[in-house]
């Protein structure tokens, strides 16, 4: 279950409460019993590590996968067509 932290708009008081998904927010504050309760967003605790997180990651010559544009991109050779016209028919 997540945790969630709450502060009270009237009293400034600020508690966690362990919360299920399927739960409704909390709206009244347990110290003074104001309905001016609201959660608390704060930084998720995620970390990615390894090549290919981040944004300079795409951009490295030194890693194999990415290249200049002109690099990987073969020159087009002109070519002629020809087109074919019907022969009269007889």
């Amino acid at each position: 279950m997540p945790t969630y932290t709450y502060l009270c708009a009237a009293c400034s008081h600020q508690f966690d409460q362990h919360q299920a998904f399927s739960e409704g927010s909390l709206t009244v504050c347990p110290a003074c019993a104001e309905p001016k309760l609201r959660k608390v967003f704060n930084n998720i605790g995620v970390s990615f590590n390894g090549s290919g997180f981040y944004r300079t990651d795409s951009r490295s010559e030194s890693g194999g996968k990415a290249a200049k544009s002109s690099d990987s991109v073969p020159a087009k050779t002109k070519t002629e067509t020809t087109s074919s016209t019907p022969s009269p028919a007889a």
